[in-house]
């Protein structure tokens, strides 16, 4: 495969951005562009699964979370109602994630 050294750059307002995505049926809109402008398949190897943006906001959510926690450790002010917080939180992160995944791949 050659190797894709030319770059083309374009500008676009907000809303023909929003309409190309709105229409990619790809990840990445240039892997769209590609398929759609050239008819040239991209390898399976490359692709990025669609990931529910809701999803995303949830596993966001939880990721600063996890940074909270993380900077109340290394902060070493620990009383024995952080750790019992932490604790909590972690637990929340927990089955947050466990509901995620059964919603996510069928499980009960």
């Amino acid at each position: 495969m050659d190797k894709r050294e030319k770059i083309i750059k374009i500008r676009v307002t907000e809303s023909e951005y929003d309409q190309l995505i709105e229409r990619s049926q790809k990840p990445r809109l240039a892997e769209w562009m590609r398929e759609f402008c050239l008819g040239a398949k991209v390898p399976k190897a490359n692709a990025v699964p669609k990931i529910d943006p809701s999803l995303l906001r949830q596993l966001a959510g939880m990721g600063n979370n996890l940074n909270q926690i993380a900077r109340a450790i290394h902060s070493q002010e620990w009383q024995p109602l952080d750790r019992i917080q932490v604790v909590a939180a972690l637990t929340s992160i927990q089955r947050e994630l466990a509901l995620i995944q059964s919603e996510n791949t069928g499980d009960s």
